[in-house]
């Protein structure tokens, strides 16, 4: 390769010294040496290619709206072309504006539209419109293949006479038509050399022939600084460039690409990433599917393990190669299907493990939902449970107020039978049949029995297992045992009524009708009884109402 730049850098100087302006070319040189040291780049940083990344990748989500905008330019001049009557010289300026907008879109129609227009130019003789059809289709040849024949047309093309702005465009054709040619070429150096040099040759020949500072020429001057590897001076002028050009201009992506290459001649990682990015954004604004930046990317971000990007980047670039029809563009894209394959099974691989991951959450989610679900039904089984005994309280509750209500009746109604008897008694003058009723005591005895039997149905409906929940604190051979027909006895209502709340032997003494010194000795007794004797009326408290 120096070899290359050396034969171009002679042949260059060759050319000059022949010029009539060679003063000119020699006071930009002076110029450009101050731009070398006056120029500074700001360092690109991380940061930098991260936020330059995410704009790529906005762009690209908006790329199919750049196509169809794009399309619809072209379909517009197609119309005019087609549907309106113009004249022989208008038809040929509109195929010559459709092969220009169609170049960098679909190769093959712009290299038919050039070629229908060199068909109508070479009818009527127009040798200028002749001139460059051949030298626009020339260029494009070598991006469908045809090599020998974009050579053979590019050198028939007689330059004697051709004015300089026709002498421009024949220049800027040879140095991208053998650009085209030397990418073709990679594989056989002999031929990649030849074609290069006979661009740099080319570009050489064009500079000159540009306006001194427009746009055009500080482009062309730093591609050439750039390949004859003066990076400074290229950097210097590309950079200044940059700052002139909209970003949807072919110009600016052709500027950013060169300095993604002094970046990468340079071993400057981040500005080479963000370069490409900025050219990779270019071409998508302006629609540009024959394009090599967005390519260069995905192969580098997918060495830096960024695969997700690395295969977006590059399918769209092998997708940018088809939709061109640009079997050059196919070839080089096809050489990154390996990578794109490559990055596409570790996404697939990545998309994978994260699928058996959110398994394996779901998993541990479903377990836990399973013994949240088990905890719940357990909880609801015993609120039901819970539920059913309120129900059977509140039932039992009803029916012992039921028969406390029936037992103050049957009080109301005997007091006031039993005060009728004393006023008959008393009216008749039989007060001494009075005084045996109540001598006798048969009149309490009586109301007890009625008050015993309405309070044991009412106590056991509350605590159904009393009797044996008693005797299981006592001792077995000191264990309860009622005759037939008894559902509590003495020791059992002593009981019943301290688990109720009525502790004093006082007020049990009056409810029984006993003395309040045999209730003490009957509650004496039954803690004698008992298996502990210490904690038998604290353990009696604890039997369950309804269990």
């Amino acid at each position: 390769m120096g070899n290359i730049r050396y034969l171009c850098i002679m042949k260059t100087f060759s050319i000059m010294l022949h010029s009539r302006i060679y003063h000119r070319l020699l006071l930009l040189f002076l110029l450009s040496l101050t731009f070398c040291g006056s120029a500074m780049a700001a360092s690109v940083t991380s940061e930098d290619v991260s936020a330059i990344l995410k704009r790529l990748d906005h762009e690209l989500s908006h790329r199919d709206n750049y196509v169809a905008k794009r399309q619809r330019i072209i379909d517009s001049l197609r119309n005019r072309v087609e549907r309106l009557p113009i004249s022989v010289h208008e038809r040929l300026e509109s195929e010559l504006l459709l092969g220009e907008n169609y170049s960098g879109f679909n190769a093959d129609s712009a290299i038919y539209h050039y070629s229908h227009g060199l068909d109508v130019a070479q009818e009527i003789q127009a040798d200028t419109m002749v001139a460059l059809f051949q030298m626009r289709r020339a260029t494009l040849l070598p991006l469908a293949g045809f090599i020998q024949e974009a050579l053979s047309s590019y050198q028939a093309i007689d330059t004697v006479g051709m004015p300089v702005d026709l002498r421009c465009v024949y220049h800027d054709a040879g140095r991208q038509m053998y650009s085209y040619m030397a990418s073709f070429c990679v594989s056989h150096p002999t031929e990649y050399e030849r074609f290069t040099y006979l661009a740099l040759e080319s570009q050489a020949k064009l500079i000159p022939l540009l306006g001194d500072n427009t746009l055009r020429y500080k482009l062309n001057q730093g591609e050439y600084y750039f390949l004859r590897g003066e990076y400074s001076r290229a950097k210097a002028i590309l950079t200044d460039l940059l700052d002139n050009l909209d970003e949807d201009d072919n110009m600016f992506a052709r500027a950013s690409h060169f300095l993604s290459g002094i970046a990468l001649a340079r071993n400057e990682r981040n500005e080479h990433i963000y370069y490409l990015a900025l050219s990779a954004i270019s071409d998508i604004k302006s629609a540009t599917l024959e394009v090599s930046s967005l390519q260069e990317l995905g192969q580098i971000l997918f060495s830096l393990k960024d695969v997700s990007r690395s295969h977006r980047y590059l399918s769209v670039a092998l997708r940018n190669a088809v939709e061109c029809r640009a079997p050059l563009r196919i070839l080089q894209s096809a050489e990154s299907l390996p990578i794109i394959e490559s990055a596409h099974a570790v996404e697939l691989e990545g998309s994978r493990r994260r699928i058996y991951v959110i398994m394996a959450l779901m998993g541990l989610l479903l377990v836990g939902l399973a013994a949240t679900l088990t905890l719940l039904r357990r909880k609801m089984i015993s609120m039901n449970m819970l539920s059913d005994r309120l129900e059977e309280a509140n039932r039992v509750k009803d029916i012992y107020i039921n028969q406390f209500l029936n037992l103050c009746s049957i009080y109301m109604d005997r007091l006031n039978q039993f005060s009728k008897t004393v006023n008959r008694k008393i009216s008749a003058g039989k007060v001494d049949d009075l005084y045996n009723i109540t001598k006798s005591g048969k009149f309490i005895e009586e109301q007890s029995k009625e008050f015993y039997k309405v309070f044991d149905d009412a106590f056991l409906h509350i605590y159904p297992n009393f009797v044996e929940d008693v005797n299981a604190l006592l001792r077995p051979e000191e264990r309860i045992e009622l005759h037939d027909g008894e559902k509590l006895n003495t020791d059992l209502r002593i009981l019943a009524f301290m688990r109720l709340g009525i502790e004093e032997s006082s007020r049990i003494a009056q409810l029984l009708n006993y003395s309040v010194y045999t209730i003490y000795t009957y509650r004496n007794r039954l803690k004698n009884r008992a298996i502990v004797r210490d904690t038998f009326e604290a353990d009696m408290m604890q039997i369950k109402s309804i269990s």
